[in-house]
């Protein structure tokens, strides 16, 4: 009976999305923060994220929500993709060495462990010899 409220009551509003997550996660730092300084003024600021969250998720202008999502997504993806480099670059640590082309600045990845190897850029076709 209670589910079936709240599903009425959902009905027609935005919900959590990246940037409603995001903001949640802003307010629990935030909160954790002033825990250990034992900041009042930090525990306030925590609850502006945390009442963005909540008037964004019952929001029902969904138009504008996920524009304000969008425009998020933008934001970030620049910072995640580059974030993603670097994991796959320490994942394949061991058995890749990554080199960047000199003429197009293309990062090649070539496998470790061959010794000297002639490396052609897959970009401009650009040959170079390095130690694997």
């Amino acid at each position: 009976m209670m589910m079936n409220l709240l599903k009425k009551f959902m009905v027609g509003r935005y919900g959590a999305d990246q940037l409603s997550i995001f903001l949640l996660i802003v307010s629990m730092i935030i909160t954790l923060i002033s825990r250990i300084t034992g900041s009042s003024i930090l525990m306030t600021i925590s609850y502006i994220p945390l009442i963005l969250t909540g008037y964004r998720m019952l929001s029902k202008d969904l138009k504008k929500r996920s524009m304000e999502n969008y425009k998020f997504a933008i934001f970030v993806s620049p910072i995640y993709s580059k974030f993603k480099k670097v994991q796959y670059r320490i994942k394949d640590f061991k058995t890749h060495k990554y080199y960047r082309c000199a003429k197009c600045k293309t990062t090649l990845r070539v496998p470790r462990g061959k010794g000297k190897i002639l490396i052609t850029c897959t970009r401009c076709k650009d040959k170079f010899t390095r130690e694997t």
